[in-house]
């Protein structure tokens, strides 16, 4: 049985997917100002490796988890469900246009969007 990483397309899909993903997200007006003074190229991998993580291409993850990721910009810069539901839609249009089929899309929106994540950053 293959995962949902290597349905993605593996390691040059995840890549592929990250890229496509930020590009949007920093043209995105809600949320590109959380991105302000970022190391964007450290952030996509960042990305990539807890992506590669989450759907089952890597054993084990090295990354903070996201309430220590997250937790500055909740509390100096307003990080909200709204921002999180902004980056579910870059997300998901991102997938979208590279043709991923809806019920991957499903499968990749269950790992990375699941309400209990929000909670845990937004609940601090």
């Amino acid at each position: 049985m293959s995962t949902l990483f290597d349905k993605l397309g593996g390691s040059a899909g995840v890549e592929l997917a990250v890229d496509k993903f930020y590009d949007r997200v920093l043209s995105d007006d809600r949320i590109k100002h959380f991105f302000d003074g970022v190391d964007m190229k450290r952030q996509r991998a960042h990305q990539r490796a807890f992506l590669t993580y989450a759907f089952g291409g890597a054993s084990h993850y090295n990354g903070r988890h996201l309430r220590e990721a997250h937790q500055q910009l909740v509390k100096e810069r307003g990080l909200s469900r709204e921002h999180f539901n902004a980056v579910a839609e870059d997300l998901i249009a991102t997938l979208q246009e590279m043709g991923v089929s809806q019920d991957l899309i499903d499968e990749v929106a269950a790992v990375v969007a699941a309400p209990q994540n929000q909670q845990d950053v937004l609940n601090q």
